[in-house]
């Protein structure tokens, strides 16, 4: 077995309910790394499978030692698996890669090339999105608009979690202990020197997507007030306009008295206004409520995953 020192690249796959597609994944995947001449591990994360993913991941690694598994307690989310995985990874190098080959391990060794040319961190780019209907593509690209706009930090467009990460970028990703990960962001906040290359992205190889609308509604949350003020302060703005307006709207009435004189204001534009203001308010608790729920979430300090199961790992939790 190759000691911990000597692996030289780590593949990081999360996996729930991925059984249907372990096959030509490997098939695929190890093709390429053998082709590599490169000492490697494959780290596969069970995220509380229902399928039977972790008993066909077990047998795989009986038949090749350099899988591993790590069988985690439960269901905790795609992020929290990455991270788990990562955590694990010994490789001089580490890739995360999707289950479904949509993320192709084709490109592996355009990866390390650029790895070798001295680049920290070698992110994979979509010029393609095959597979996916036009509103998903369309409300991708709004998100990434949209999070370019908010947050100062350089999030790359059309770009997942297919990457190559050295090892100082692995070790201070280790460091970040926030609960709400999003992982994106993440990989652009600890900045090192980044690269990237372009790929078309090829339909899932079997199955569906586990991401829904709602599902990546909730993602987009997470990743705009995991790295954005701006929800918050865009009250204090809005709260300023209506002032303003209430204002001048105030001077309006004065003026319209003196001129013409009492009379029975409309009760349409009255009510009007108490529900404007009052779903401005609710609104803005929402967003409050938003960021104070990852706080409550923060200080209840519990550990990001729990590990039941590893197979050619050592077990441990991260805190």
């Amino acid at each position: 077995m190759t000691s911990p020192s000597a692996i030289e690249l780590s593949v990081v796959i999360p996996m729930y309910n991925e059984g249907s597609s372990l096959e030509k994944l490997f098939e695929r995947l190890l093709k390429v790394l053998d082709g590599l001449a490169l000492a490697y591990e494959v780290l596969c994360v069970n995220d509380g499978s229902r399928d039977n993913t972790l008993m066909e991941l077990v047998r795989y690694h009986q038949q090749n030692p350099a899988i591993k598994v790590i069988n985690l307690s439960r269901n905790f989310g795609k992020e929290i698996a990455l991270s788990a995985g990562i955590d694990f990874a010994q490789g001089q190098a580490v890739i995360p890669i999707d289950a479904d080959l949509q993320d192709p391990p084709e490109l592996i060794p355009v990866l390390i090339q650029k790895w070798r040319e001295g680049f920290d961190v070698v992110y994979a780019t979509r010029r393609t999105r095959q597979g996916e209907t036009w509103f998903k593509r369309r409300t991708a690209e709004a998100f990434y608009q949209t999070i370019g706009r908010m947050t100062p930090i350089g999030i790359p467009a059309n770009t997942g979690d297919f990457r190559l990460m050295n090892r100082p970028v692995v070790e201070a990703l280790k460091q970040l202990p926030e609960r709400t990960r999003f992982m994106k962001g993440l990989f652009a906040w600890v900045g090192y020197r980044q690269t990237s290359v372009l790929f078309d992205r090829e339909p899932r190889f079997t199955g569906k997507s586990k991401w829904n609308y709602w599902k990546l509604w909730n993602f987009a949350l997470d990743g705009i007030i995991s790295f954005s003020l701006v929800p918050l302060k865009v009250w204090s703005y809005l709260g300023l306009l209506i002032s303003l307006l209430s204002l001048f709207y105030a001077s309006y009435l004065v003026l319209r008295t003196i001129v013409l004189g009492i009379d029975v204001p409309g009760y349409a534009s009255l009510m009007v206004a108490i529900l404007f203001l009052g779903g401005v308010q609710l609104i803005s608790l929402g967003v409050i409520g938003e960021y104070l729920g990852r706080v409550y979430e923060e200080v209840k300090a519990r550990p990001l995953y729990l590990v039941r199961d590893t197979w050619g790992l050592d077990t441990i939790t991260k805190s």
